[in-house]
């Protein structure tokens, strides 16, 4: 199942972002469309450079592991 796959991608990038103050939580995968719904937490949600760990971090974490997903989006 796709959010399992997620989930597991999600696990392997977690201790970087909590190393740092912050967290990742999936909110919600769309296999049809291939979106993932991500909230950014902790020290993540009001960091400047959030964006960018949203894409070279976290999109490319679950890209590299579901080649399925298409796109991430924090919310």
């Amino acid at each position: 199942m796709m959010r399992d796959e997620v989930e597991e991608a999600l696990d392997g990038i977690r201790p970087a972002l909590q190393a740092d103050g912050g967290d990742v939580q999936l909110i919600d995968v769309d296999e049809a469309a291939g979106i993932v719904k991500v909230q950014l937490q902790g020290a993540c949600s009001g960091c400047p450079s959030a964006q960018i760990t949203l894409v070279m971090g976290v999109e490319r974490a679950i890209k590299d592991r579901v080649p399925e997903v298409k796109q991430v989006i924090s919310i």
